[in-house]
């Protein structure tokens, strides 16, 4: 792909500002990913009057300072949806335009706003936090405008890609996943297996549901709690055909005050159940404790307790540090990240649904590590501080989300905890989860464990 920058512009202040061409190459990284474009692609970052595809580049100097988001954004209407533009908007032109000489030119920078979002710039930069040290969903822009369920980096993208097929008067076409037009990343964090008796037993006695507690009690008692559900699990996946990616947390102690696992990694028993679940086709990754997303020693020490072929990270309560962790996964040889996802609310936190590479600000360079945004928890549908829906207000909800994905033939990726297969977790949990990958499969998904997602991507 032959793609240059026009480095008027975006002033680059000192050393440490990121650099145009770096941005540049980042974003059209991820477009080549997404289409089967034409070789070699004319485009550029600026208007140079020479290439095929030249994409107006702005003149704020944003990028050049720290604040975490733009004073305004302008909406701009592209087939019906209503699309954010962060910088420089020419609200009065088109999306893009065609000149004597059959040079497509961009009148938007395409190029910035997808950066911006793609690189999680905002959480970077911005000084809130919640308790755990994460980016709060209200203090995003997503929050505050409304469109944390549109990808408008996928839309964005749209735009250059009838950019370039006027350009090239050839159609362009989206990548598929092993022939299906969109995939599934279905995913299970084991944060508890052992206490189903005290968690949902205890409110059951007190609530004088006698029978409930003694029958989970004596669950324990056998050995065989009620969240101790490997089995069930994997039946339910095998309905769908589906391989899954298992996140084990190897932390059992408590850390920073909160609690970890509620089982020993290393017993026999789950390491038993781990060979198991390898064995019938799934895949082991780690559930990175509290704190070990900015702790290279700690994260190291969990890694070396599950399989030495593990290539994924979740972190506990999706702690992803944006200034630490990118480097962090990409110094201990993760091939792939999923925590970012907002526990608030179900979506796309950089608002793009394929997987992307993490970018890390401090050395101001894209990752070898992917990300495979999570789109959607269990917990955020009913937790108190998060949304309160009844099962049957789940699927009306996240449809329009789960189109979107389909549109743009991208992957959703579903976190499902173990406990919610059980009548002793989120209610109606296991109806809702059959409902989910039920849509989904009558839509043509393939269902991938994510390092196979990872690996699909990579092969372009």
């Amino acid at each position: 792909m032959h793609t240059k920058g026009n480095h008027k512009g975006l002033p680059l202040h000192s050393a440490n500002t990121l650099s145009v061409q770096a941005l540049f190459d980042y974003v059209l990284f991820h477009f080549k990913q997404v289409y089967q474009l034409p070789e070699p692609l004319e485009m550029s970052y600026g208007i140079d009057r020479r290439s095929r595809v030249q994409i107006t580049k702005t003149t704020s100097d944003f990028f050049a300072q720290k604040q975490p988001q733009p004073e305004r954004l302008i909406w701009k209407d592209w087939h019906g949806t209503s699309l954010p533009l962060l910088f420089d908007v020419s609200s009065e032109k088109d999306w893009y335009t065609e000149d004597a000489q059959g040079k497509v030119l961009v009148h938007e920078d395409l190029i910035a706003n997808a950066f911006y979002f793609l690189s999680g710039w905002q959480e970077y930069h911005s000084t809130t936090h919640d308790e755990f040290g994460r980016y709060p969903f209200a203090a995003s822009l997503q929050a505050k405008h409304g469109f944390v369920t549109k990808p408008v980096v996928n839309y964005y993208f749209d735009i250059l890609k009838e950019a370039v097929e006027l350009a090239y008067g050839q159609k362009v076409e989206l990548r598929d996943w092993n022939g299906k037009p969109f995939a599934t990343c279905l995913t299970h964090d084991i944060d508890y297996c052992q206490s189903a008796w005290k968690v949902a037993g205890k409110p059951a006695l007190q609530q004088g549901n006698i029978g409930r507690f003694l029958y989970l009690a004596w669950r324990k008692a056998k050995g065989k709690d009620a969240w101790y559900n490997f089995d069930q699990v994997q039946q339910e996946l095998q309905k769908r055909n589906a391989s899954a990616t298992f996140f084990f947390l190897p932390e059992h102690a408590k850390s920073q005050g909160y609690p970890n696992a509620d089982y020993d990694v290393l017993s026999p028993r789950l390491q038993a159940e781990i060979r198991r679940l390898r064995a019938n086709g799934h895949e082991i990754a780690l559930h990175g404790s509290h704190g070990s997303g900015t702790n290279a020693h700690q994260l190291r020490r969990e890694k070396a307790k599950l399989p030495t072929q593990l290539q994924g990270n979740r972190f506990h309560y999706l702690r992803f540090d944006p200034a630490h962790s990118p480097a962090l996964l990409e110094e201990l040889n993760f091939r792939y990240d999923s925590s970012l996802g907002f526990p608030e609310h179900f979506g796309f936190r950089n608002s793009y649904c394929h997987p992307f590479r993490l970018f890390d600000f401090k050395n101001r360079r894209m990752t070898q590590t992917w990300e495979l945004p999570l789109n959607l928890m269990d917990i955020t549908l009913n937790h108190p501080k998060y949304l309160q829906f009844s099962p049957a207000e789940v699927m009306p909800t996240i449809t329009p989300m789960l189109e979107e994905i389909i549109r743009f033939q991208g992957v959703f990726t579903l976190l499902w905890h173990n406990e919610n297969f059980t009548p002793y977790g989120l209610a109606g949990g296991l109806q809702m989860f059959r409902d989910i990958t039920e849509f989904v499969q009558a839509k043509g998904t393939a269902f991938l464990p994510l390092h196979t997602a990872v690996a699909l991507s990579e092969k372009i």
